[in-house]
């Protein structure tokens, strides 16, 4: 395969840097982009003896500095390996930008089903195996959070206070930078978050995007990985959960409770509520989550900045073609507005 192939790949370089640094591989290789991500570039790597990898590099085209650190990356799935919290075995990481143009890592390729949708969810799973993978879930979460950063080497990852407070400040920052039109929405919405910040209790690794459509589920209905760790940091991890339960939808469910649960794979139904995910997630880790209403209307907000910082690159063109810019705005739109909506409860 030539480095036409695949954009995102020159594959004759990255081959050499395979053959040199993954041991067993057998080439040539076969290069396929695995859809799904809006920020970084993944690809499945198939080797002629039929071994498959995974191999993760930064979006085309310049970005935003600190938002696709491979190494990073690549070191909190190194950490993380020897937790009860699943993820891919890590294998390697190229540093070398002569390689392929920017850093890459690879790591092992999981089987499994990634559920990014409530039809796939419907196509694999029954209601009694939905319960146990919701449950599932919630216990991978009170694992990753009951680990001790400074034990698995991750103390250094971030600074540990103040989490809310920096992360306001961040994605404020991220919104001014890439915002393609004004939405005062977003403005209102962070001067109250701001005003109203829960005093943080401890700290712990914070995945930052989790959900259902980032891990591999097995057929046993468990989680064989947690995926995407690009925005994993250091802080308050009551901010997972209440990005969990954003994109926790019920059947039926509409209005602000759902937006941002695009395609929720729990919409299927048969998964524990959200009062549920709730009460176990307490009983793991002992954690007070009274003010959980605030962390939702938080990631409610700071997912609209996300989301508006993909459309950017859309219109950039670095993301490749074809995206419907259209549903990113409407759904940015829906973001602020069920953050406003919850805001105001506080």
């Amino acid at each position: 395969m030539t480095s036409d192939d695949t954009v995102g790949i020159h594959a004759d370089r990255v081959t050499e840097w395979f053959r040199a640094n993954i041991g067993g591989v057998e080439p040539p290789l076969r290069f396929e982009i695995i859809a799904g991500g809006h920020s970084n570039l993944t690809f499945r790597v198939e080797d002629a003896a039929g071994h498959a990898y995974v191999l993760r590099r930064p979006p085309l085209g310049a970005v935003i500095a600190t938002a696709h650190d491979m190494a990073r990356e690549h070191r909190i799935i190194s950490a993380l390996g020897p937790t009860d919290v699943p993820v891919p075995p890590a294998l390697g990481l190229c540093e070398d930008t002569s390689v392929n143009d920017a850093p890459f890592y690879v790591m092992e390729f999981m089987e499994g089903v990634v559920l990014d949708d409530a039809t796939r969810t419907r196509a694999h799973y029954d209601e009694a195996a939905r319960s146990e993978l919701g449950n599932d879930v919630v216990e991978v979460l009170a694992a990753l959070h009951r680990a001790d950063p400074d034990a698995i080497g991750l103390g250094d990852l971030g600074r540990k206070e103040n989490y809310l407070a920096r992360q306001l400040g961040r994605w404020r920052t991220q919104w001014e930078k890439t915002r393609t039109r004004d939405l005062s929405a977003m403005d209102s919405i962070y001067e109250a978050l701001s005003r109203n910040i829960p005093e943080q209790v401890g700290a712990s690794v914070v995945h930052g995007d989790y959900r259902l459509g980032n891990m591999i589920a097995t057929p046993a209905a468990r989680i064989a990985a947690v995926l995407d760790w690009e925005l994993c940091t250091l802080g308050d991890p009551l901010a997972d959960l209440g990005y969990l339960l954003n994109n926790w939808a019920l059947p039926g469910e509409d209005g602000p409770t759902a937006r941002g649960a695009a395609l929720a794979p729990t919409a299927a139904g048969g998964f524990p509520s959200r009062e549920e995910i709730v009460q176990r997630y307490t009983e793991l880790t002992g954690r007070y989550v009274s003010r959980i209403a605030y962390y939702r209307a938080f990631q409610y907000w700071r997912l609209a900045a996300i989301v508006e910082g993909v459309l950017a690159r859309y219109l950039k063109g670095v993301m490749g073609t074809g995206a419907n810019t259209d549903a990113f705005r409407q759904q940015v739109d829906g973001l602020a507005d069920a953050a406003l909506e919850m805001v105001e409860t506080l």
